[in-house]
C-alpha cells in the first residue's frame, strides 16, 4: 500500500496551473502524487480573467467529494486566493512560485513593486476578436525570449516545445484587483524558486511571508515544476501530510 492509500479522510489535490502554460505542465508532478496514493485533478485554466477563472475553479473543485488541497502555480495562486474562499471543501492551500494577492491588489501592482525581471519586455500584446464586435487583449511571451524568461533550466528542445505551445492570458488577469484572500483563513505553504525570471525572487518570498505560509525554496525557473518535479511534489506531499 502506498503512503496515502487507505487514509480515512480522502484528499484530493487539484492542481492550477498558470499563464503561457497548461495542465501538462504538471505532469510529471502528477506521476509523483499519484505513485504516492494521492487523487489528483490537474485543471485546465480558461485564463480569461481573474473572477471568472476562479469561478470555474469553484465549480470544478466543488464537484470533489471530501477535501481539498488547492495548488497554483504562478497566476494560478492568484486564482486559487480568490477560489477557496468561496469552497466549504478546502483544507489548505499550497503556492508554486505563485501570486498570493491582497484584497485590492492586482497582479500588475506586485510585479511593480519589486526589481524588474525578463518577463516584462517578453511579453507580446495580441488583440482577438470575443464575439460580435467585442475584442480583448491578450499576453504570451515572445518565443525566443521564452525559454530564458520561464524555463531556463528545462532541456532547450522541450522549453522550444512550452513556446510554442504556451497559451496566452487574457490582460484582465493581470489587472484586476483580487478579491478576499483565502490564505487568510487556510494553512498554506509556499515554494520559492531562488532563479525564477518572472516573478522576482523577492517578490515570491515577500508574499509568502505576507501569507504566513510554510516556506521552502529550491533552485529553479519559473517552470520549476518541469525542472523540479521532486521539489514541488515534496511540498505538496508535506502539506498533504501535515492535513492528515
Amino acid at each position: 500500500m502506498t503512503e496515502f492509500e487507505g487514509a480515512e479522510d480522502d484528499l484530493t489535490v487539484v492542481l492550477v496551473h498558470g499563464a503561457f502554460a497548461d495542465a501538462s505542465s504538471w505532469s510529471a508532478v502528477v506521476a509523483q502524487l499519484l505513485a504516492a496514493g494521492l487523487d489528483v485533478r490537474a485543471v485546465a485554466n480558461p485564463l480569461r480573467g481573474l473572477a471568472a477563472d476562479a469561478r470555474y475553479l469553484v465549480d470544478v473543485a466543488a464537484e470533489v467529494r471530501g477535501r481539498v488541497l488547492l495548488v497554483g502555480h504562478s497566476y494560478g495562486g492568484a486564482v486559487i486566493t480568490n477560489a477557496a474562499g468561496q469552497l466549504g471543501n478546502v483544507a489548505g492551500l499550497v503556492f508554486v512560485t505563485a501570486f498570493a494577492p491582497e484584497a485590492g491588489e492586482s497582479l500588475t501592482a506586485i510585479v511593480e513593486r519589486f526589481p524588474d525581471t525578463l518577463m516584462g519586455p517578453a511579453l507580446r500584446q495580441t488583440e482577438v476578436r470575443t464575439g460580435h464586435d467585442d475584442t480583448s487583449v491578450e499576453l504570451s511571451i515572445d518565443r525566443a525570449q521564452f525559454p530564458a524568461v520561464f524555463a531556463a533550466d528545462v532541456p532547450a528542445t522541450t522549453a522550444a516545445v512550452m513556446a510554442a505551445s504556451q497559451r496566452p492570458i487574457a490582460l484582465a488577469g493581470f489587472v484586476e484587483a483580487s478579491g478576499e484572500p483565502a490564505w487568510r483563513a487556510l494553512p498554506s505553504w509556499y515554494l520559492v524558486a531562488a532563479d525564477d525570471q518572472a516573478i522576482h525572487v523577492d517578490a515570491q518570498r515577500s508574499m509568502a511571508q505576507r501569507a504566513g505560509s510554510h516556506i521552502a525554496e529550491t533552485a529553479g525557473s519559473h517552470a520549476v515544476m518541469v525542472s523540479q518535479p521532486t521539489a514541488v511534489a515534496d511540498v505538496i506531499l508535506t502539506a498533504a501530510r501535515t492535513l492528515r
